[in-house]
């Protein structure tokens, strides 16, 4: 379901009008409604390729090398956040004694 609501700007001496749109249909209803292709078959033949790759073991072919172009350039900021997270959940150590380890 597809909800759109509109809503008339505030104008001094002038009642405000609130329109409401509920459109219920598929995705694939909606897709070719609004003219966009099917990429389904594309999905699906790319995703079988990937894992076809990853069972061969091709280089560049592992979960972290094909998701790399989507995530920011510079990684060390989450891995230092992560390298964070993982010992703040070391059991037997306080805050201060991990400041006093790194």
């Amino acid at each position: 379901m597809l909800a759109v609501g509109l809503q008339a700007p505030a104008r001094q001496g002038v009642q405000r009008m609130k329109i409401n749109v509920t459109v219920d249909c598929t995705p694939k209803e909606l897709r070719e409604s609004l003219g966009w292709p099917d990429v389904e078959p594309l999905q699906r033949e790319m995703l079988e390729r990937v894992s076809q790759m990853m069972q061969e073991g091709v280089i560049g072919a592992d979960p972290m090398s094909l998701m790399r172009p989507f995530l920011a350039p510079n990684t060390q900021a989450f891995e230092a956040m992560q390298k964070a997270f993982m010992q703040a959940f070391q059991p037997g150590t306080t805050g201060r004694d991990r400041a006093k380890k790194d």
